[in-house]
């Protein structure tokens, strides 16, 4: 390459990136995830825990919401689906609008007029609870809820017209690969204004799980991972069938004064990686209870659990190190090219109630002792990739914690709050010769090769999981049982009585 050439080549690159960086602007995004151990939460109680969280390092409300939750119904309404599920969901979406309705947690551009007042948020729950049904009490749009059997995923937004293109994706890897254990992604484009009024446009996926459970299921874990990876499309892979490939790697040019695309000139492969979590113009994040503990045996009598004082010799932040999740992602195991911001809450799990007579939303609880305590709720998220020419432009983390305890979960819920770079997709998925992609990274190679038969594979399994909801149901309920069993015999009778 001539001098000129590189000159020219190097004034581009650094053009774009003043350009770029001058003209970023944020999405603030909520995503929270919660075992809800099958019970209905109370949505009272969960508005003034998430009104809390809200505030927590930030002025305003957050633009978009997604919840993930695991065991979020009982087996059975969960695999009969929307009819039977839907008052679950509706209990959050209540909850989340009794707090963003008070006056404890601003809108966006609007000062708070109480700084996180205790007394100000019970009032304005108060207000909240008697006005949710007038018009403007909702400040919260419920975009979209999808559920595979006990995990679900529900989209909130404070402007439903800044979403577009929604698409959404699931898969199953519990017993026979049923929804008992699963996941679910959601994708679409986001819209915003610039400063000077331009539009900016970025690309969002949210993907909640459920992994296997029980400490000695580690490499269970990693497989459904993996399950996730191969199987989580958003798109049927077998309409772009027709490469061997499904790992693509990047092109190299000896003309380094133009941006390269990140995939190969195949369009069939740059299909095929597009339409997986790992799509290289998309922002991802993973959150659920991915039941990552912090040994493979249970614990005995004398064990030491982790403890809450930090001048205790058993400080919680001292079992971090035998975090599973840690490990097996530092060892390419797991969760690949995600982060995590720091940590700084004890374990989620398991917890124990105690039975007092505090306040309803006051709960006292203590490590069950037969489940070494573990950090098995998370939220993780893939950064900005570095050839980016942004190299400043990260995804903030605005807080990373978990909610209080409720009585009706051995989790808690945990959540993160992040300012998130509108970036156009193809800004997101090129690349200079200055800053060329590591191959490891998962935009880049799939750790994983493509299911081709995922979707034709869980179509036929939802069929068998509708019709055992409601057998499950059926044989759950007396009434059904009695009612089951007398026309059972009414049809004997009749048949007896016609053949005889």
């Amino acid at each position: 390459m001539t001098v000129t050439n590189a000159t020219n080549a190097i004034t581009a690159t650094t053009a774009t990136t003043a350009t770029t960086a001058a003209a970023t602007v944020f999405v603030d995004v909520f995503i929270l995830t919660f075992n809800a151990g099958k019970e209905q939460i109370d949505p009272h109680v969960f508005a003034r825990h998430l009104r809390h969280a809200f505030a927590q390092n930030a002025a305003g409300l957050p633009e978009l919401v997604v919840f993930c939750l695991q065991e979020m119904a009982p087996l059975a309404h969960s695999f009969i689906g929307s009819y039977m599920i839907n008052p679950y969901f509706q209990s959050y979406a209540s909850a989340i609008n009794l707090a963003a309705s008070g006056d404890c947690v601003a809108k966006p551009g609007r000062a708070r007029e109480r700084d996180g007042e205790e007394g100000g948020c019970l009032a304005a729950d108060q207000d909240a609870t008697q006005n949710q049904d007038e018009p403007g009490s909702s400040p919260y749009t419920l975009v979209a809820t999808r559920n595979v059997g006990l995990t679900g995923i529900m989209l909130f937004a404070l402007d439903p017209d800044a979403l577009h293109n929604l698409k959404s994706a699931e898969v199953g890897f519990g017993a026979g690969d049923m929804g008992n254990k699963g996941a679910l992604g959601l994708r679409m484009l986001f819209s915003k204004a610039d400063d000077g009024g331009q539009e900016r446009q970025t690309e969002l996926t949210f993907v909640g799980t459920h992994l296997a459970a029980h400490e000695w299921n580690l490499e269970k874990r990693n497989k459904h991972w993996e399950s996730i990876v191969s199987g989580l499309l958003f798109e049927d892979p077998k309409k772009l069938r027709g490469s061997r490939s499904a790992t693509p790697t990047p092109r190299t040019s000896s003309d380094g004064d133009e941006r390269e695309t990140l995939l190969p000139q195949d369009p069939r492969e740059k299909a095929l990686h597009d339409i997986t979590i790992y799509k290289p113009g998309s922002h991802l994040f993973v959150a659920g209870d991915l039941n990552y503990r912090i040994s493979k045996t249970p614990p005995s009598p004398e064990s030491d659990f982790p403890g809450l004082e930090p001048e205790s010799p058993n400080y919680f932040k001292r079992f971090l190190a035998l975090d599973q999740l840690t490990l097996e992602k530092s060892a390419g195991r797991t969760l690949h090219g995600l982060h995590e911001a720091t940590i700084q809450f004890p374990p989620t799990y398991k917890l124990e109630m105690v039975d007092t007579k505090e306040a309803h939303d006051t709960v006292s609880w203590k490590w069950a002792p037969h489940r070494w305590p573990g950090w098995c709720d998370r939220v993780l998220y893939l950064d900005i990739p570095p050839w980016v020419p942004t190299a400043s432009t990260k995804i903030d983390p605005l807080a990373y914690d978990a909610l209080p305890p409720v009585r009706t979960s051995d989790h808690r819920a945990v959540f993160l709050r992040a300012r998130v770079p509108v970036l156009e997709p193809s800004i997101l998925a090129s690349f200079d010769s200055a800053h060329p992609p590591n191959s490891n990274d998962p935009r880049v190679k799939l750790p994983y090769p493509i299911d081709f038969e995922s979707w034709d594979h869980r179509a036929r399994i939802k069929k068998w999981e509708s019709v055992m909801g409601w057998c499950m149901l059926v044989s759950q309920s007396k009434q059904a049982i009695a009612l089951f069993t007398a026309l059972f015999l009414i049809g004997l009778g009749t048949w007896w009585l016609r053949w005889r």
